[in-house]
């Protein structure tokens, strides 16, 4: 017995070590960790259970038949986030590169089956260099396999990506097909063909960095959703994220105790809109002033920031926020924050997480770009991803709600539950002057009685009353007492239950 568990310990200890210390070494030197260490700094200490620790791939092509190293180069298995369960993969770079086999493919499926089956979060490492080229057809099938199933627990349970060095060619699809995706600043990239193939194809110089980095990815393309400074930073900020998200689209919020009084009333939100209409203010103040503890895990940060995404609780509970910037082209909706606010909505009506509109938009941004760029079909991605939610809305106008940007921020037409308003709060059409200008055309040579018209305009419509005696708002609230209003009707919608006609599935304007 003592032989058979001293080579079971040996065949452990020879897996555990990957491509060997030299390799590790070489890792770490690049600041980054390995794959097994992320996993421990992901999950709860001790709570990891490796499977499939032994695979080895089966090629003989290319003298790939003498080289052989457990594993495979991904290490998958399942532990605890703060107590709950969720199933991981790690891409191991110390052994082939982290490059993908059909074993290595199989050990990938069989963890995402088991997260399926079960109905807990599904979590990828990436480090790797995509398919392994000895393999051919056979790694790109398994790239198939891991695609099918990424799509097939689309909306059923959470799908994170962590991009933790390099994702090329068939690896970045994987995570291009899950719910969010986060990169390492400085050591991560990812892109379909890399700087040689670029340079060949269209004579192109730019390096990875350049091509494909975080800065790339988080601030134009908004392929991820965040990027931080470090390994350790960026699994401990998975671990946040994760507290915030249901395990699947059955089980409801999480809801974690909390001292924050849901009757808490914050008097400095009364003078947090301007005296003056065109003067900004930051519409973060209010979120964090509003939900419990001052937590908010922002979501694509730092790509259109005219819109606000992201989560907090209130009550302890979970709920997606989703918020004009007036900070950033005065909060106005241009194509980039249409399908942010587009895809975020529709997460968190795939999981039944509460969503929180705060509104103040002057309408959708001008100009030939925006229309060449498929402005109104954009926007309308918002439109339908709001109009279908079946979640609880709550949705509170602070200032301007213009056009038809006010009708698409989750307003009363498109099933808002309940929809406050401040008294600040201006509902039209559009701005006063604007207005003015088109009604009394006639007056424009005279600044007297154009200055008047937009008085008389602003009077008439530059208010919340008129919307609330149509009962499009449902009440006018003070700014102080938003948190409790918000908490209350939160409360009332706990038990919601709505179902849109049947369908296979809806055609969103892509």
């Amino acid at each position: 017995m003592k032989e058979v568990l001293e080579e079971l310990e040996r065949r452990r200890a020879t897996a555990r070590l990957g491509g060997g210390q030299a390799r590790i070494d070489a890792q770490h030197k690049r600041g980054k960790l390995t794959a097994r260490e992320r996993i421990d700094l992901l999950m709860d200490e001790n709570s990891f259970e490796e499977f499939d620790m032994y695979v080895e791939h089966r090629c003989a092509d290319f003298g790939m038949e003498k080289s052989k190293i457990p594993g495979d180069g991904v290490v998958t298995g399942w532990g605890t986030i703060n107590g709950r369960v969720v199933y991981v993969f790690a891409k191991d770079f110390t052994v082939f590169g982290g490059s993908l086999s059909e074993a290595h493919a199989k050990k990938i499926t069989k963890i995402q089956d088991m997260a399926l089956q079960n109905r807990a979060p599904i979590i990828g490492l990436f480090d790797a260099g995509g398919a392994r080229i000895q393999e051919g057809v056979a790694a790109l099938g398994g790239y198939g396999e891991v695609f099918l199933r990424n799509v097939l627990a689309s909306g059923v349970i959470p799908q994170i990506s962590v991009i933790m060095g390099p994702c090329a060619g068939g690896d970045v699809y994987s995570p291009a097909m899950t719910d969010f995706i986060f990169m390492v600043k400085d050591t991560s990239y990812m892109f379909v063909t890399g700087p040689d193939v670029v340079k060949t194809v269209t004579n192109e110089t730019v390096t990875a960095e350049e091509l494909g980095g975080a800065r790339v990815h988080t601030t134009k393309s908004s392929i991820a959703d965040r990027a931080y400074e470090n390994d350790v930073e960026t699994l401990l900020q998975m671990r946040r994220l994760l507290d915030f998200l249901p395990s699947n689209n059955q089980s409801g919020v999480p809801e974690l105790p909390t001292k924050d009084s849901p009757d808490r009333a914050e008097p400095s939100l009364d003078t947090l809109i301007p005296d003056n209409p065109n003067k900004p203010y930051d519409i973060k103040e209010l979120i964090l002033k509003v939900v419990d503890e001052a937590d908010f895990f922002e979501i694509q940060e730092a790509f259109a920031k005219n819109i606000v995404t992201g989560f907090a609780r209130l009550e302890g509970r979970t709920v997606g926020i989703v918020a004009n910037q007036p900070m950033v082209l005065a909060g106005v909706l241009d194509s980039d924050a249409s399908r942010k606010g587009a895809r975020f909505v529709r997460f968190c009506d795939c999981f039944d997480i509460p969503i929180i509109t705060f509104v103040d938009v002057p309408g959708f941004l001008p100009g030939t770009a925006q229309e060449y760029g498929g402005l109104i079909k954009h926007g309308a991605k918002l439109l339908f991803a709001y109009s279908e939610a079946t979640v609880p809305k709550v949705t509170v106008i602070t200032r301007k709600a213009y056009g038809g940007a006010y009708d698409v921020m989750s307003s009363k037409h498109i099933r808002g539950d309940v929809n406050y308003a401040w008294p600040t709060a201006e509902i039209a059409v559009m701005g006063a002057k604007g207005a003015a200008e088109i009604l009394y055309r006639a007056d424009l040579g005279d600044a007297d009685k154009i200055a008047a018209r937009i008085k008389e305009y602003q009077d008439r419509f530059a208010n919340p009353f008129i919307a609330a005696e149509r009962g499009y708002i449902d009440e006018v609230i003070l700014p102080r007492n938003t948190r409790r209003r918000i908490c209350r009707a939160l409360n009332m919608l706990r038990n919601k239950t709505v179902e849109n006609p049947w369908k296979k599935h809806d055609n969103i304007p892509l």
